[in-house]
């Protein structure tokens, strides 16, 4: 799907007045939030659409630079920031067109980033190991094949889902500090309802 095709899609999904993934940020990031970060680091949020994690982090005092394909969705989310009274510096891009800066992010955060499939996901873990600085953290969260039993979120193509051999396989060039396959009742909007099948992940840039 190029650049032109995924605006048109995601902006067709999120030309709604609601949040469809809610307002309040995803439960995983926030805590390996505590966990692991700290307010004044600079975090980049990966395809942040409406703008609930990225806006959040920035309320907690993280210096937040974030990227959607959606111009819609960013519109919603400098709309949230603003009323939020937080900064963060957001582009119109896809991952591929993103400015990866390298060792220049204390932390990347990527939350049901499910539209990529398994050549592009590949591409995301390099640009990200690439643009944490050393001792930088990546934080992801996303759904595994059992999802597509739930039906709760998340794309329907089989090869868009994790597995944790997968993901280990993806960070080999981390230091992985939690890796979880988990079964949980998300309230994320109405995309994101019900009994899912997760995955989480915490890497370390060594």
């Amino acid at each position: 799907m190029g650049f032109s095709d995924a605006t048109d899609f995601w902006n067709s999904r999120f030309d709604k007045p609601e949040f469809i993934f809610g307002r309040d940020p995803n439960e995983y990031l926030v805590q390996q939030y505590h966990a692991h970060l700290i307010a004044g680091q600079k975090i980049l949020c990966i395809s942040d659409g409406e703008g609930r994690n990225g806006v959040w982090l920035a309320k907690q005092g993280m210096h937040v630079t974030g990227f959607d394909v959606s111009d819609i969705a960013l519109a919603k989310a400098k709309q949230f920031a603003l009323e939020s009274k937080v900064v963060v510096q957001y582009s119109l891009c896809d991952t591929d067109s993103f400015d990866w800066v390298k060792n220049d992010y204390d932390a990347v955060a990527a939350i049901f980033i499910q539209f990529a499939d398994p050549e592009m996901r590949a591409r995301i873990f390099k640009q990200v190991f690439q643009a944490l600085k050393p001792g930088g953290i990546f934080i992801l969260q996303g759904y595994t094949p059992k999802q597509l039993e739930y039906k709760t979120g998340g794309p329907s193509l089989i090869e868009h889902l994790y597995t944790e051999e997968m993901i280990r396989e993806l960070a080999s060039d981390f230091e992985i500090l939690d890796l979880c396959c988990y079964e949980k009742s998300l309230s994320e909007g109405a995309r994101h309802s019900g009994l899912s099948a997760l995955l989480g992940l915490v890497a370390k840039k060594i």
